[in-house]
């Protein structure tokens, strides 16, 4: 496949000089995901022809829900209401929930009416699961056997559905009032005989979630038990949907996201493909409260101006003991966030995590302390020099893992989201922590340094 910054110049000169069959024989070798890349560099009358193109090959709707969502906003700026109604209708309803929250609100109304009646049925109620909830992101479209039917009449019953944009992963057996009872492995059901019941193909302990549970929790039953896809069900255990593999991995990388980017103070609406106006009122605010607690950092070494102006060499050891510490707990931060995301740990097992990550800090401090505190000697030729920065480090790392641990655990039994501000938290209390502890010592042992 050609490169993208390539295809664009070949795309705009085609569509430039009116050549659309090439065009459309052109876009037709690049696959729906590898279109976003292509379409941010285009005009949008150049993206008006392309989804024409795209329409007309059945490709659009595939395109749409394969975009990032900071490019939908340039899509919709280039498509008439009854266009982007025509595309919506053809996406599964995840697809079609997700895409529908991009929609601008001064136009949400106006699409929603130009759907098709069932399709508006369906919209309706899917927006009544709650954000970010398995019902969210489950699709209809599966697969669903009567318990009495044989191997060869479920076999008949998926050539009968024919093609699918979506693969028959599984088949699940319900009963009359389509309750889940088990699920059947396509291999099992291809193998059995043409007359065995699908009962007796079935295993019955599957595993399945409710429609109201988070869909992080979801991400977590698939990778634990192996799932290709698993069924959503109500309160009395009947079939709703499927939540297939390609979903769950999108939610996995939309957590993974959310988790990066709340480490660094960012908003996910923050993306590579954002205006600079989005990106500049999102970063702003956490910015500020980053130099309000530089500040307050600060005022902390403006504690001990008197040790630093009969000794003004202890300032070029204050990045160190900063550096070091900040870097040890951002390092526990997250290893304790990833470790809370994926459900390895709870607040119940965290006093052993909290005392094992001091015991790494006071060990890697110890380390990095007395290599500092050669280090320092020979440059000054004072020993107490060397002592001094060895026992702020052994002090701040330890502190370092206490909050690196401790924080996020906090955060997390407060029922909020343990990377949102973590990073700034801990960053500021091992950069305090650590001015005052190396000043602190400084000042205490000042006769012997002077």
């Amino acid at each position: 496949m050609a490169k993208p910054v390539v295809t664009v110049r070949i795309l705009r000169r085609l569509l430039a000089s009116g050549v659309h069959t090439r065009a459309a024989r052109l876009l037709e070798r690049i696959h729906p995901a590898d279109l976003g890349p292509l379409l941010a560099d285009l005009t949008p009358d150049e993206i008006r022809i392309v989804i024409d193109l795209l329409f007309k090959q059945r490709r659009a709707a595939n395109m749409l829900r394969e975009l990032p969502p900071e490019l939908l906003p340039q899509i919709f700026d280039s498509i008439t209401d009854q266009r982007l109604a025509e595309l919506l209708a053809r996406l599964e309803i995840d697809d079609m929930l997700e895409t529908v929250e991009n929609i601008p609100e001064d136009r949400c109304e106006s699409v929603r009416k130009l759907l098709p009646q069932s399709k508006r049925d369906e919209l309706r109620h899917a927006e009544l699961y709650p954000p970010d909830s398995a019902g969210r992101v489950m699709t209809t479209n599966f697969l669903a056997l009567d318990e009495k039917m044989t191997a060869q009449e479920a076999i008949d019953s998926i050539r009968a559905a024919g093609d699918s944009p979506d693969p028959v992963l599984y088949l699940y057996v319900v009963d009359e009032l389509r309750r889940l009872l088990g699920v059947v492995p396509i291999r099992r059901l291809v193998a059995a005989q043409p007359g065995t019941p699908c009962h007796e193909l079935m295993i019955r302990e599957a595993i399945s979630t409710p429609a109201e549970a988070d869909q992080e929790e979801v991400a977590h039953l698939v990778a634990r038990y192996d799932l290709l896809a698993i069924p959503v069900t109500d309160v009395d255990g009947c079939m709703l949907g499927i939540i297939t593999v390609d979903d769950v991995i999108d939610v996995i990388t939309e957590e993974a996201t959310q988790d990066i980017y709340h480490l660094a103070g960012l908003s996910e609406a923050d993306r590579v493909f954002s205006s600079a106006r989005v990106s500049i009122r999102k970063r702003l605010p956490w910015m500020l409260l980053n130099l309000a607690t530089a500040f307050t950092a600060g005022a902390v070494v403006g504690l001990f101006e008197h040790t630093l102006e009969q000794l003004v060499s202890l300032a070029v050891f204050l990045p160190v003991v900063a550096g070091v510490g900040g870097n040890g707990g951002i390092q526990t931060l997250t290893v304790i966030t990833r470790a809370i995301a994926l459900g390895e740990i709870e607040f119940s097992s965290g006093l052993r995590a909290v005392g094992k990550e001091m015991a790494v800090g006071l060990a890697v401090g110890s380390a990095a302390g007395l290599l500092s505190g050669v280090i320092a000697y020979l440059w000054h030729g004072n020993p107490m020099m060397g002592l001094v920065l060895l026992l702020a480090m052994v002090f701040t790392m330890t502190v370092a893992g206490l909050l690196g641990a401790a924080v996020p655990l906090i955060l997390k039994a407060l029922r909020q989201d343990p990377a949102l501000g973590a990073g700034v938290i801990v960053t500021f209390c091992t950069d305090a922590l650590g001015f005052f502890s190396f000043l602190g010592i400084a000042t205490l042992l000042l006769r012997h340094l002077v």
